[in-house]
């Protein structure tokens, strides 16, 4: 597990143990999560994605405190995942990770909270599940246009079977505000509020893994 170059993201691969029945893995272990990353991950709620080719979800983020960190890994078939730091005042502001999440190598992506979240489906019936540090609140979620060109996303064209993708967004994604439009009217979380909530989380007494 090691950290991605925005801070508080990580991206996770996984050992296989695999023969002529099938395959195990762990995806998660709390211990070698609290090692990499310095904090516990508390479990509010736990959601399962299923996506046609080319489907196009994000970037999505939450209100810090106390937004909603993810563990995100996909169990069949294949996307590509990127972190955006949408931190107004991170190092690292703007600045996009991609890792390709699918059912061969297995990687999973960690985001902390504040980090803005999307993801590209690369083949029919890709199945991504992620752990989640909040549940869902309506009220506390926000957009970023994903291809919003000042993001600069280089999603790709074709999907895993070499056809060209069309990219099919929710009505609410293709409504998001770019990132100037969010940053311009105070959407985006703020850097320093970020690093001081998750220093508080680490204080914060966590159930034994």
């Amino acid at each position: 597990m090691h950290e991605l170059p925005v801070e508080g993201a990580f991206e996770f691969t996984p050992r296989q143990f695999g023969d002529d029945r099938g395959m195990f893995l762990e995806w998660f272990r709390g211990g070698q999560f609290l090692d990499a990353t310095g904090q516990h991950l508390a479990l509010a709620q736990a959601n399962c994605s299923v996506s046609a080719a080319g489907v196009l979800r994000g970037v999505h983020f939450a209100d810090v405190p106390p937004g909603q960190a993810k563990y995100v890994t996909c169990v069949a078939g294949a996307v590509l995942d990127v972190v955006v730091d949408l931190r107004v005042g991170s190092p690292t502001f703007g600045r996009t990770e991609s890792v390709l999440l699918d059912d061969v190598d297995r990687r999973t992506v960690y985001l902390s909270e504040g980090l803005g979240h999307a993801f590209l489906s690369l083949a029919d019936g890709s199945t991504v599940v992620y752990l989640c540090s909040e549940g869902y609140a309506p009220e506390r979620e926000h957009g970023i246009h994903p291809l919003d060109p000042e993001l600069g996303i280089e999603w790709p064209t074709v999907g895993r079977d070499g056809q060209k993708l069309e990219y099919e967004l929710s009505a609410k994604d293709a409504e998001a505000p770019t990132l100037a439009q969010a940053q311009a009217d105070g959407l985006l979380p703020d850097y320093a509020a970020c690093l001081a909530y998750r220093r508080s989380l680490r204080n914060t007494p966590s159930p034994r893994h």
